[in-house]
């Protein structure tokens, strides 16, 4: 039980400040809570196809192509893709985090991740059109321009004081003959559980693995489970 709380500390946390929060005022915690059923309504609607997106960009993009268009060596090249990915993105920015992750991971360079994450949150598409419709095409256009050099200016500085090292995304070092299964990827899905009973099931609407060793070799229903993982959650060392 104390394991599960430190676990989840932040979530326990958060409802004792509900429960605190019920007892001081009641009706600012009922408008509390119905603006987090909000937000996590919107990030349940968001976070599984944000998670499929990074599933297909590691699966499907092969690691030599992200390097060529987004590495250390893409030049202006490099930026000009980050700031079109960046500006025909859709969704609030928290929804940015994880595919960037995955690109960091596949070799892309610090400073177009920040192009990116930039992009995506202050020249999206859409609202550079609301914005010249509220505020004249010549506001917007003019914006614009400063604030992409702003990014580019940004970029450059961030990649010269945050290096590769300092952000956590390398792999997960597995033992042989381990199942991982990496929390922050799995949305509950329950595939591998239907596949593979043996080895996983569903908690808390999250995958967990019943036993994590694989006794004698791989198992084909656990292999099964690894490739039919449709974010790419499970690991397993073969």
């Amino acid at each position: 039980m104390m394991k599960r709380l430190r676990k989840n500390g932040f979530l326990a946390f958060v409802v004792i400040a509900y429960i605190g929060l019920f007892i001081i005022n009641k009706e600012k915690a009922i408008l509390s809570i119905k603006n987090s059923g909000y937000y996590i309504k919107e990030m349940l609607t968001v976070m599984p196809l944000v998670f499929l997106l990074t599933a297909l960009i590691d699966t499907w993009i092969p690691q030599e192509t992200i390097m060529d268009y987004l590495g250390d060596g893409s030049g202006v090249k490099g930026s000009f893709i980050s700031i079109f990915l960046g500006s025909i993105s859709a969704g609030p920015i928290y929804a940015a985090f994880p595919v960037c992750k995955t690109l960091l991971r596949k070799g892309a360079s610090i400073f177009n991740i920040v192009v990116i994450l930039s992009s995506w949150a202050v020249i999206k598409i859409p609202m550079l059109a609301n914005e010249a419709r509220f505020l004249s095409p010549k506001f917007m256009a003019i914006r614009w321009v400063f604030t992409t050099i702003g990014i580019i200016i940004m970029g450059y500085m961030v990649s010269k004081v945050v290096k590769r090292d300092d952000i956590p995304i390398e792999e997960e070092a597995i033992e042989h003959g381990k199942i991982l299964i990496k929390e922050e990827y799995c949305i509950g899905c329950g595939i591998c559980a239907k596949i593979a009973p043996g080895y996983f099931e569903i908690e808390n609407n999250r995958a967990i693995a019943i036993d994590e060793n694989i006794h004698g070799g791989v198992d084909d229903d656990v292999d099964k489970a690894e490739e039919k993982c449709p974010t790419r959650a499970i690991a397993i060392s073969k």
